[in-house]
Formats: structure tokens, sequence, C-alpha cells
């Protein structure tokens, strides 16, 4: 089991999926599941699609961050992450392409959750 996975919530299926493949290209086989667009391929957020991408990433790592891109992909997202009941999952405010691309990285050289989330806020500020 891999330490830290990415969850990348999106509004737009074609930006969380892009970001994913463009990490899979760098870093390789990590944990990182994509929730982009509503359940009918429309623009927005899904409850259901973040749920069950969160419990994808979760069964493959001990901890996950997720990333989001606008208001109610969080708020989505933190609906999932209550249903989980893990404090193992850590929500953020960074950028969605460049912070999921840092954290990667230093997921895929071992680094602890913590370390990667100190990481994020030294390059973006505060989350």
């Amino acid at each position: 089991m891999m330490a830290v996975g990415i969850l990348l919530v999106s509004h737009s299926e074609k930006v969380a999926e892009g970001v994913k493949d463009l990490i899979h290209q760098v870093v390789g086989d990590l944990p990182i599941e994509a929730a982009g667009g509503t359940d009918e391929g429309e623009l927005g957020t899904s409850f259901e699609k973040i749920q069950t991408a969160l419990e994808k990433v979760t069964e493959k790592a001990e901890s996950t961050i997720v990333f989001y891109d606008l208001g109610s992909a969080r708020m989505n997202a933190e609906m999932a992450i209550e249903v989980t009941e893990s404090d193992q999952i850590k929500l953020v405010a960074h950028p969605i392409l460049e912070g999921a691309y840092l954290a990667a990285v230093e997921a895929s050289i071992d680094k602890s959750l913590e370390k990667i989330l100190d990481s994020l806020e030294k390059e973006f500020g505060k989350s």
C-alpha cells in the first residue's frame, strides 16, 4: 500500500482526467483518482463520483490529499470526506494542477502526508 494518494475534484471531467494523466506520465503508478463533472457528463460536480473515487484512492493509500477547483467541488468533497470518517484524508485549497503535481512527486519518493502538506504550504501558502 502506498503512503499517500491523491484525489482530483473538478467541475470538468476533462480537467480532472488531464491532470491525472499528466501526473501518471511523470510519476507512474501512484494512487490517484479523478472525479470531474456531473453524472451526466456536464460541468459541475457529483457527490457520488467524488465518494466513489475517494473510496478507490483510500483502498490503495494510507492517506489521501484532495485537491479541488471551485466552491461546490469543495463542498461535495467535504461531504464525501465526512462519510469516510477518516482523519487521514486532507482537503487542501492549493492549485489543482501545480499542487497535485508537487504532491504526487513527493508521494512518489515516499514522503509522509505531513511532509507533503508542509511542502505545499511552503510553495503556495496556507491552505
